[in-house]
């Protein structure tokens, strides 16, 4: 199923489309509950029906969920609904680069190692 701007995806609006790939669509969407914008990952519809990509699927969730790098977006939430599973993650602004976010999360790192170093 394609999701336009309003539809709803459990407590998520769907605002635009932002890409498609080999498994599933993404999509910009709004977060109700904590109003803040989020990246709405789903399956294809024709891989509803497949056992094992679904669970391929629920491997990648929580495998991203296991994980903390500058490079990998946060994992907010997984769903399913009417049929449609999805995954719930950061949404990074195009305008705010890869090497941005790594110098921001390299400085953070070097500041909490200087004040391990001075205690």
């Amino acid at each position: 199923m394609t999701f336009t701007a309003g539809m709803k995806l459990g407590p998520y609006e769907i605002l635009s489309a932002i890409g498609a790939g080999g498994q599933g669509e993404v999509y910009k969407a709004r977060d109700t509950r904590l109003n803040r914008t989020v990246a709405i990952k789903v399956l294809s519809a024709h891989f509803s029906d497949s056992a094992e990509m679904k669970a391929r699927f629920e491997r990648e969730a929580q495998t991203i969920a296991g994980l903390n790098h500058p490079h990998i977006c946060v994992l907010y939430d997984v769903g399913h609904q009417d049929g449609t599973d999805y995954l719930v993650m950061e949404y990074l602004d195009r305008s705010y680069s890869l090497q941005y976010r790594s110098i921001a999360s390299w400085r953070a790192s070097t500041l909490d190692a200087t004040k391990c170093k001075k205690a």
